[in-house]
């Protein structure tokens, strides 16, 4: 059975890996968790050791500040349009290398960077892989809060339920870096998400959701078996 040090070494393992594909000069997508945290440790020690030349597009205050600390040059994402390589974590990925995103509540500069990059490189432990999206995730949901009532409604017409996350260590609900409120939906197995998907793009208030289709170039995998890293490649 995997343990938690386990796991940290798989998320070692795939953070230290995706940085080995960032080449000297890229403008690089920078995005959240704790996976991306071991592959932004990686990215600052090879600029202090290997004198790597980058600039990273952080898509959070969490990665800003750390990317910081490892005194990696940072862009704001206003400034950019294309970037060579974006990488990130993801709480759910399904056969297809679809994704859900947003367990840190960032899915929407998440997506922003993912679709500016030329390569999306997905990095997780293999206990992200399920045979389909929202199976044991929720879909999270960025919305603006005077719209809250509204689309717990709509939500319930689509089938799913939304539950508003709410702060751990802060009273009162998760705020998202935008500003926003976030709520987790569940939808009843077998619904056609995609479908789903563009039906929730279509409603005023939701400002993005967590479902990352059809962007997805690349996964890495930590593999508990062997403690291994396997590459999942879109279409293979």
């Amino acid at each position: 059975m995997k343990n938690s040090q386990d796991n940290q070494e798989l998320k070692k393992s795939v953070g230290i890996a995706a940085a080995g594909l960032v080449a000297n000069g890229m403008v690089c997508g920078i995005g959240t968790g704790s996976t991306v945290a071991f592959f932004i440790e990686e990215l600052g020690r090879r600029v202090k050791q290997e004198k790597l030349q980058i600039i990273g597009v952080p898509t959070s205050f969490q990665s800003k500040i750390l990317c910081q600390k490892y005194n990696i040059f940072l862009r704001d994402t206003q400034d950019c349009a294309v970037l060579d390589l974006a990488v990130d974590g993801a709480d759910e990925v399904d056969p297809d290398l679809n994704v859900i995103k947003g367990g840190g509540a960032a899915q929407t500069r998440e997506k922003i960077v993912a679709a500016m990059a030329k390569q999306f490189v997905v990095i997780v432990d293999e206990s992200k892989l399920v045979p389909r999206l929202n199976y044991a995730f929720p879909v999270p949901l960025e919305i603006i809060p005077s719209a809250l009532g509204f689309i717990q409604e709509q939500i319930k017409l689509l089938g799913g339920l939304g539950t508003l996350r709410m702060g751990v260590r802060k009273d009162g609900p998760v705020v998202t870096d935008n500003g926003q409120f976030i709520l987790d939906v569940q939808f009843k197995p077998g619904s056609d998400l995609r479908k789903i998907d563009q039906k929730l793009h279509q409603t005023p208030g939701i400002v993005e959701t967590g479902l990352f289709y059809d962007m997805t170039a690349m996964v890495l995998v930590g593999s508990a078996a062997d403690m291994k890293v396997k590459k999942l490649v879109k279409g293979s």
